[in-house]
């Protein structure tokens, strides 16, 4: 029997923010962490003050204002953001080889084959044992979730944070997870967003018990057998994903999932000019260097894709990566071109910065792309990340990425 958690980091960048700057946002007892400090962004993570007033993620800030006119806006802290991550993970190892970072805030642990070493205690004993050890190693909560898949570990863990009324751990044994789901609502279910549920909705489907009145066959009449199938699956709590150990340095990614599906090609293109501007300053910052670029799509129908390319000669330079970048979209576009629900993109094969200084002599990049990067950098760091953007980007349009 699989014994997997998923350890998720308590608003996350509100911690961090709060341990950057303790005088200031710290003393808050509101607080609002977005992309921007003016009221044209959206926020990325809200302490659980302003959530009391209706503040959530991925709100503009204009509307969070409203809600709590006291809220402290203040930038996500990025670089410590990325430390700590790699703090907490480091930490999370100690209690089992077997740790994969689903995202900068997120990490499932697989303890399957590890009940000697805890000496048979339960699973719940477990997850507390490492709540409390990562409180005392990085000063961070986490909320833990547990069960026999990652699909229900997940599913768990939004139940236990502090958030949804939990006391930080919820684990779900094995058997009692049909019970689980019962009391779940499909809005519940990784990546069913609000789109995917009007459309259920229409059908009077709005909980998984909805869902479960019906058979598989009657789903296929109301939806894509793609849909139908992945969506039966994650209703009955059907989950193969293994936890997968990577090397820390496996690569860089930024991506984006859409409140309402993106159909035009320039609209898609301009949210991947946005993450790739994130990702390339976060590779200079990190003193990195990358050579292969993959970008990443999600259909409408859930149906994921990717393109990559590895360069002859690592780069960091902006116009490089996104010259390469719009090449892979638009071949995945060609291939495909149907509404688009994320799209994300990851730089891989990366070296520290000083040992690929020297540029190959047909390398894509040259001295002139690295000094204007460089440049650019420096002026971020002066005046704030907006003070200078590409083109294809002004404030109003510029949102916070995952």
């Amino acid at each position: 029997m699989r014994r997997i958690l998923l350890a998720d980091a308590d608003a996350f960048y509100v911690a961090v923010a709060r341990a950057v700057d303790p005088e200031g946002a710290g003393k808050a007892p509101l607080l609002i962490v977005g992309g921007s400090r003016d009221s044209r962004g959206v926020v990325c993570s809200a302490s659980y003050e302003t959530r009391k007033f209706g503040v959530r993620s991925a709100m503009p800030i204009a509307r969070a204002l409203r809600l709590c006119p006291d809220a402290v806006c203040v930038p996500v802290p990025f670089k410590e953001c990325l430390r700590k991550s790699a703090e907490i993970r480091k930490a999370l190892q100690q209690y089992t080889p077997v740790v994969e970072g689903a995202s900068v805030d997120e990490w499932y642990l697989d303890l399957t084959g590890t009940e000697g070493i805890y000496q048979n205690e339960r699973l719940e004993a477990t997850a507390r044992r490492i709540r409390d050890g990562i409180r005392a190693a990085t000063g961070l909560t986490l909320s833990i979730g547990g069960g026999t898949n990652k699909l229900i570990a997940k599913m768990a863990v939004d139940r236990a944070k502090p958030s949804r009324g939990g006391n930080g751990i919820l684990i779900i044994a094995s058997g009692s997870e049909e019970a689980f789901l019962r009391t779940c609502a499909l809005g519940d279910i990784p990546l069913v967003g609000p789109k995917f549920q009007e459309r259920l909705a229409a059908h009077g489907l709005v909980t998984i018990e909805d869902l479960l009145r019906h058979d598989l066959p009657t789903l296929e009449r109301w939806m894509s057998k793609r849909e139908a199938r992945w969506l039966w699956n994650r209703a009955h709590g059907v989950d193969d994903g293994t936890v997968a150990h990577r090397v820390m340095n496996r690569g860089l990614s930024r991506d984006e999932t859409f409140g309402k599906d993106l159909h035009r090609d320039e609209d898609i293109a301009r949210e991947l000019l946005r993450l790739v501007t994130r990702a390339a300053a976060d590779l200079r910052g990190d003193g990195l260097t990358a050579r292969t670029i993959a970008v990443r799509l999600r259909d409408f129908d859930f149906r994921t894709r990717a393109a990559q390319r590895t360069l002859p000669e690592p780069v960091v330079a902006d116009r490089v990566i996104l010259r390469v970048s719009h090449e892979l979209l638009n071949k995945l576009r060609d291939d495909r071109r149907v509404p688009a629900r994320l799209v994300g993109v990851r730089l891989s094969g990366l070296k520290p910065a000083s040992s690929a200084d020297q540029l190959g002599i047909f390398g894509p990049e040259t001295d002139r792309d690295r000094g204007l990067a460089r440049a650019i950098d420096r002026v971020r760091g002066k005046f704030g990340q907006k003070s200078i953007l590409p083109g294809g980007i002004t404030p109003s349009t510029t949102n916070a990425a995952t």
